[in-house]
């Protein structure tokens, strides 16, 4: 069958997005029951209910709600009170905000490359990029599924360094491998999710940072509302006007009527990660027989399944991945790339000299790797579609 591309019948009319938030009548009625309210838009009750919320269901003692991921990730970052010369070690493999945010702090990223069957940090290769300058490590669950906890661990405690897990991708999943199988969330020293539409829940734009640790927490509340000590409800409760600025900090403060979507979001997220998780089953059924010109993300752990990428096996196809990526989109899927390597970007090649050969594996997978729709209120039609428009464009461009 002629494919669109080439002018063939378009296979769908409506375009099947990647990714899509879900929002019910419940989602809707809790943000008006806020509006409704008329007392507090910005930071109020429901801010601190969301964090104890999400602290309860993955097992962290503290929560600090933000306006975005990328703030997480900067706050988390905060707290290791940088200085020019430290360097944090960070997955290549990424959205840009997960090293941006070590440049937010004056600090030099200092790119790993990946497991070429996981996609996630490679541990094996973390301790030669070690030096006497390294703080930290920032390692990202592509597409949902944890990275090797066990090895970063000791990794960690070897060096005396500190793990912040970039979890935007894997709110919800579960630690394998774990006696007690606690939830990301709760293992790192610090810990970001991210609640962009397109994400695990949502709350419009947002984000939070997961710790065990109280000096960390302090810090990070202070560091979201101008690096202030003394929040208004302090001052109300000690009937004073006067506080004072002790760090220079960013206005990352969430609205209660975000937080007030994100409490309604959590209640439904086990349910949507399984939803996830059998989609990705079929997905994993169905394209078992053309193993021969792509396969899926290995999974060594359980995975929230935030995105389903795949991994052209270019040597049996007869045109690039630009060229399959082009012709899913003309027959009505939505498709994306999960992602470029952060140093292969202009400003980090011009900025930081970094350059192709730097992580060898990340960009050899890049120009292999489509994202495919997956989102829980896809109908089963809407997967069938899936299957049948990947069979339709690699039989046609297969050698």
């Amino acid at each position: 069958m002629e494919l669109a591309i080439n002018g063939g019948k378009k296979y769908r009319e409506t375009v099947l997005q990647y990714g899509k938030q879900t929002i019910d009548e419940s989602d809707k009625e809790a943000m008006m029951e806020v509006l409704n309210e008329n007392k507090f838009l910005t930071t109020g009750p429901r801010v601190n209910k969301f964090e104890e919320e999400v602290c309860e269901f993955v097992g962290a003692k503290y929560g600090v709600a933000v306006n975005s991921g990328t703030a997480a990730l900067h706050c988390a970052l905060s707290c290791l009170n940088l200085q020019s010369d430290d360097e944090i070690i960070v997955s290549c493999l990424s959205f840009v905000a997960s090293a941006n945010a070590i440049l937010y702090c004056g600090a030099k990223p200092v790119f790993c490359d990946i497991e070429e069957s996981t996609m996630n940090i490679d541990v094996d290769k973390i301790e030669e990029l070690i030096t006497d300058k390294t703080r930290g490590i920032v390692f990202v669950d592509l597409a949902g599924q944890p990275c090797n906890f066990h090895k970063l661990k000791e990794i960690k405690e070897k060096y005396n360094l500190v793990l912040i897990e970039d979890a935007a991708h894997s709110i919800g999943c579960q630690i394998n491998k774990c006696p007690t199988k606690p939830y990301v969330g709760s293992f790192a020293d610090l810990t970001t999710f991210s609640f962009h539409p397109v994400k695990n829940i949502t709350t419009c734009e947002g984000g939070m940072i997961m710790t065990n640790n109280e000096e960390y927490y302090n810090q990070m509340k202070c560091f979201r509302s101008h690096g202030i000590s003394v929040d208004y409800k302090q001052r109300e409760k000690n009937g004073s006007h006067y506080y004072e600025m002790t760090q220079l900090g960013y206005n990352y403060r969430i609205p209660d009527l975000l937080c007030a979507l994100g409490s309604n979001q959590l209640k439904r997220l086990p349910q949507w990660i399984k939803r996830r998780q059998e989609i990705a089953k079929r997905y994993d059924n169905a394209f078992a027989e053309l193993s021969e010109y792509f396969e899926p993300i290995e999974q060594k752990y359980e995975s929230a399944y935030h995105i389903y990428v795949i991994k052209l096996k270019l040597e049996n196809l007869k045109v690039s991945r630009d060229e399959i990526f082009k012709a899913l989109k003309a027959e009505g899927l939505g498709v994306n790339v999960h992602y470029m390597p952060i140093h292969l970007h202009p400003y980090y090649k011009n900025n930081s000299g970094t350059e192709e050969g730097l992580c060898p594996v990340a960009e050899n997978v890049y120009k292999r790797i489509i994202t495919l729709p997956i989102f829980p209120t896809m109908k089963e039609g809407d997967i069938e579609d899936v299957i049948d428009i990947v069979n339709k464009v690699i039989i046609f461009y297969k050698r």
